[in-house]
């Protein structure tokens, strides 16, 4: 049985629900399923903090229920939304099979957040699954996505873990738990081409201006709002994922529906980070055709936006024709928008100030080198800033050698000393990264109850670019180099 909570006060609970307020379409109203026995695993103390919840009231068991769906808290209204998406390449009705949206909780500084519960049971969009979720891969979220805050890199987050009580079945028997996630909006490509598929025009319309007043209150009143707001949501996906391939992220399955409007990274299924540099790196075990490889993830993007221009056609323009040309003209922004991105982190992960002509060659000559004596990307980059070349075979090559002498003569050409330039490379490269194995390690200790090997990492990882004692262990790579790792989407 489902209750309603009154620790709200005490909790911190400040709920609103906005996007309950759009046309019935777009969402169906329905309670958490209950589970028999929660336990609180692990709750992120700062985001807690910045939500403006009390952390101690939350721990209790009154927050472990609410966490699991057990109880609802007061101003909830819990929805699982409608949406749509291309995955690998075909467009299939989709929508929360397996997540409840309790609200927005509005923060001590007024940001409006969707507090989420992903696993929470099934829903009218489940399409046969149990609409629950074990407890690796709901881990393996809570680490990457915290990680990938402490890189700066705009993300959803994730607030809490809980475990059911109950057991899984996927391809074996596995402990049940919940992912609480916290998130701008879940709005996403998908929930667009959703209006556009099953919607009228005036619901894409009620869609589209919720997302203007949410995301993009600046161009609310612009004549062209819904053209400003395509532009915008380019613009944030172009830095988004020029942001991704400088740490060497691979998000695994890039579908339409796991790309949101707000410019944040989502769903950390099947992802993982690259050891060796290689564009046509792929971990994800359904991306048989290397669909979302590394090197394919700006493609992926645009083509990406290319179905979100097409799903805003109808108010971008009544003239079909020149709304077509208008989107047209966006989308091919995008290129431009992300290459200029990418190659002034590149800049800064080199140590280089301004800017030259020759700097995208003296780039692409490192990587190609890399590729070739299959060097580990986060590693060599860490090795330049700190400018200890030593324990890599790429540094004694004579093709490495020679790169070397072209890049000290550029930092040498800068104003700035080589000190600032060697401060900006220890600002711009994360000294460690959530490597595979130590995932693996954390989230196997884990699940046999030992969270310590999971606490430990979450700490190395939370300040990435301190370069301190702590962390050098987490940049040891594997002992066996070249086995082929595989991720799961978790499902």
């Amino acid at each position: 049985m489902i209750t309603e909570t009154k620790t709200v006060v005490k909790a911190g609970w400040n709920l609103a629900n906005s996007y309950a307020q759009l046309p019935q379409s777009f969402f169906t109203r329905l309670n958490p399923n209950p589970v028999s026995s929660p336990k609180l695993i692990i709750l992120n103390h700062p985001l807690a903090k910045s939500l403006g919840f009390n952390f101690e009231e939350l721990k209790d068991n009154d927050g472990a229920a609410i966490f699991a769906g057990n109880e609802i808290p007061e101003g909830a209204v819990p929805i699982a939304q409608a949406y749509a998406g291309h995955q690998f390449g075909h467009f299939t009705m989709l929508g929360d099979g397996r997540a409840l949206l309790l609200g927005e909780q509005i923060t001590p500084k007024g940001q409006r957040f969707d507090i989420q519960l992903k696993g929470s049971g099934r829903t009218p969009y489940s399409r046969g699954g149990d609409g629950r979720a074990a407890l690796g891969p709901m881990l393996r979220e809570y680490i990457i996505s915290e990680a990938m805050h402490g890189f700066n890199i705009p993300t959803t987050r994730s607030l809490a873990v809980v475990t059911t009580g109950e057991t899984v079945f996927r391809e074996k028997e596995e402990i049940g738990a919940i992912l609480t996630r916290v998130a701008a909006s879940h709005l996403r490509v998908g929930t667009f081409q959703y209006a556009s598929n099953w919607c009228s025009v005036g619901e894409l319309k009620a869609l589209a201006d919720y997302t203007l007043k949410r995301h993009f209150p600046e161009i609310h009143n612009d004549e062209d709002r819904y053209l400003s707001m395509l532009e915008e949501i380019i613009r944030r996906q172009a830095s988004l994922i020029a942001k991704w391939q400088l740490v060497g992220f691979i998000h695994g399955v890039m579908n339409t529906d796991n790309m949101t409007i707000s410019g944040e990274t989502i769903d950390y299924g099947p992802c993982a980070f690259m050891d060796s540099y290689n564009p046509e790196t792929v971990f994800s075990s359904i991306d048989i055709y290397g669909r979302y490889a590394y090197g394919n993830q700006p493609n992926i993007a645009a083509w990406n936006l290319s179905r979100l221009a097409e799903a805003l056609l109808p108010l971008i323009s009544d003239n079909e024709e020149l709304a077509v040309k208008l989107a047209k003209d966006a989308i091919s922004s995008f290129d431009d928008l992300y290459h200029n991105n990418w190659i002034t982190g590149m800049r800064a992960k080199l140590g280089i100030f301004n800017t030259e002509i020759e700097d995208e060659a003296l780039i692409g000559k490192l990587l190609s080198i890399m590729e070739t004596y299959g060097a580990d990307y986060t590693n060599t980059f860490r090795a330049l800033a700190l400018n200890k070349l030593e324990d890599m075979m790429i540094f004694d090559t004579e093709e490495f050698v020679k790169w070397h002498e072209m890049w000290q003569a550029r930092l040498e050409r800068q104003k700035e000393p080589k000190e600032s330039s060697y401060e900006l490379m220890k600002s711009s490269n994360p000294a460690i990264i959530p490597r595979n194995h130590r995932v693996e390690e954390a989230l196997e200790a884990a699940v046999n109850g030992d969270y310590s090997v999971m606490e430990k990492l979450n700490d190395a990882l939370s300040n990435p670019f301190e370069y301190s004692a702590k962390q050098d262990e987490y940049a040891k790579l594997p002992k066996k180099r070249n086995c082929a790792y595989r991720t799961f989407c978790g499902t």
